[in-house]
């Protein structure tokens, strides 16, 4: 069931964002050569604290940390551990709040120092691709005219998008209905409404789109080994456009 959310609500969900959004601003500054994702981890989790709210995933049907850390063919739901950042690596950091119980979720890929070009073009259509999305996120469109947008721009740019995992609906809970896939046809799937919050966060892989999940159960990896690229913003549908939630 989709919900539309209240001002009220929304309010307490632009801080929960907001939170995440300045979560990525520390990632960037500490994201260096010689870095283990389990330090990024640990000052993820000590800076969500200090600003009031929680973090969204650790415990999430299990889940051991509080960001996920996906490193080069790592595509989502990379475990925090003792691998230490190198030169050229590419990092997707997907980061979740709860602020007053309403939630906030997002994610970014940060190029680790000097990186082939390539996988700068891949960071770089990924982030475009979900602006793309975003554009056209406005009340009476549908939610197949973002997945469209999102997997048109991708495979203009010779990327391919994941179809395993997907965007959604976001607020009380971290997953809300409706799904907010990144491929797909204009003018199919739910009518966008006024109030609605949903995530729209396109995975976008430098090769083919087919995936596996690692002995871990978590750790999503591209099946040929090409890298993967990660953004993610929640966004609130307007009558005239989106209003992005995961803004410093």
């Amino acid at each position: 069931m989709i919900t539309l959310k209240s001002d009220d609500e929304i309010e307490l969900m632009r801080y929960a964002n907001r939170v995440v959004a300045e979560v990525w601003e520390l990632m960037k500054e500490l994201a260096k050569p010689g870095v283990t994702t389990k330090y990024l981890d640990r000052k993820a989790e000590d800076f969500i604290k200090k600003r009031g709210c929680k973090p969204a995933f650790k415990g999430y049907y299990g889940y051991p940390a509080t960001i996920c850390a996906s490193v080069n063919d790592q595509v989502v739901h990379g475990i925090p551990g003792n691998y230490s950042l190198k030169e050229g690596d590419i990092l997707s950091v997907d980061v979740g709040t709860i602020y007053k119980g309403y939630y906030g979720d997002g994610a970014i890929t940060i190029p680790i120092g000097k990186v082939k070009k390539i996988h700068q073009k891949l960071i770089d259509v990924t982030r475009n691709a979900l602006n793309r999305g975003i554009e056209v996120a406005r009340a009476g469109n549908r939610i197949g005219d973002i997945s469209h947008a999102i997997q048109n721009y991708v495979e203009k740019n010779g990327f391919s998008v994941v179809r395993d995992f997907v965007g959604h609906g976001i607020g009380r809970e971290l997953h809300e209905d409706p799904q907010v896939p990144n491929f797909g046809e204009p003018g199919r799937g739910e009518k966008l409404m006024k109030g609605m919050t949903i995530a729209i966060e396109p995975m976008v892989n430098e090769k083919g789109y087919g995936v596996k999940i690692e002995r871990d159960g978590w750790t999503v990896v591209t099946k040929d080994g090409g890298y993967s690229a990660h953004f993610e913003h929640t966004i609130l549908i307007k009558e005239d456009g989106a209003e992005i939630l995961t803004r410093v």
